[in-house]
């Protein structure tokens, strides 16, 4: 609770600072990226990288929902943000931010279980269906009738890739599939819910369950995946920048970022993150995630109502 009081009190310091200040230094927002919330300090890596090339104060805010981030982005008041492909898709169509660069996956030497290598496939990343390590349950077909977590309807991995799973599978619903749907908030939250046999089972952003495996997490390491989603993948969470951004620092940015595997210190903040590299900005990288929402849409699929009291 502390952690998300100092976050408020952050937010509602940028909110009243005015417009002269705020231009001096750059916020930079996570919400889903290519590390887990237990990675938070390779992100301060990356922003203080980042600080140095372009001669700027950069600051990490973590700790938000997909809502509000997206909210501080169109406003302006964070200007670059980790997010997911999903809500960029929605925003990139409303014109309210810009793609500064996606992030591509180094290839792994060794692979677990349906884990990804990411070779070949730059730019591209998974949605993992998990289920308990010891549990029966080895196929979507095991999942009828069970019980469900997913981190945020405005994710990607987390709802988009396993609702197109659904329908796929002539389901019109997640009800039609469930018994029982939660909803956890965050990936880390449904793989630890999994992990202790509070739920049958989530699909989660393999970036996410893969960092934590290289950590030695132990909800990580006490869950398996059943399948891969889509031997195709989908466009990486994105780099973005706030469409209010100045285009200088825009420009700044960009550089930074598409350079940073060329210099010694940027090299080893990526190994870190499990990157390559981040590559320049292809929007047509993202029309796999458009393809499954609008799918989804398309088909009349009935979303799944999280009722607030």
């Amino acid at each position: 609770m502390a952690y998300l009081r100092y976050f408020y009190v952050l937010l509602c310091s940028l909110l009243l600072l005015p417009a002269t200040v705020q231009a001096e230094k750059v916020n930079m927002v996570v919400t889903a990226a290519f590390v887990s919330n237990k990675g938070l300090d390779v992100y301060k890596d990356i922003a203080t990288y980042i600080a140095k090339e372009i001669n700027s104060d950069v600051t990490v805010i973590s700790g938000t929902s997909y809502k509000e981030s997206n909210m501080l982005l169109e406003q302006g008041i964070i200007q670059v943000g980790f997010i997911c492909g999903l809500p960029y898709t929605q925003l990139m169509a409303e014109k309210k931010l810009k793609l500064l660069a996606t992030p591509v996956i180094a290839p792994k030497a060794n692979t677990r279980n349906n884990e990804a290598d990411y070779k070949d496939k730059p730019g591209k990343y998974y949605s993992y269906t998990i289920v308990h390590k010891d549990s029966p349950i080895n196929s979507w077909k095991d999942l009828k009738g069970k019980s469900y977590v997913y981190n945020d309807r405005n994710s990607n991995s987390g709802y988009n890739m396993p609702r197109y799973k659904l329908i796929q599978l002539g389901a019109k619903s997640w009800q039609d599939y469930f018994s029982h749907i939660q909803v956890s908030g965050n990936h880390e939250e449904s793989i630890r819910m999994v992990a202790n046999g509070v739920i049958d089972a989530s699909s989660v952003d393999s970036l996410v369950l893969d960092f934590d495996r290289h950590i030695k997490d132990p909800s990580a390491l006490n869950v398996k995946i059943i399948e891969t989603l889509f031997p195709a993948g989908a466009g990486a969470p994105p780099v973005v920048v706030s469409s209010k951004i100045k285009p200088a620092l825009q420009k700044k940015l960009q550089h930074a970022f598409i350079q940073m595997h060329k210099t010694t210190e940027g090299k080893k903040i990526l190994a870190r993150a499990l990157l390559l590299r981040f590559d320049p900005p292809n929007d047509k990288n993202y029309d796999d995630i458009r393809k499954m929402s609008n799918t989804a849409k398309q088909t009349g699929f009935n979303d799944h109502l999280v009722i607030t009291r």
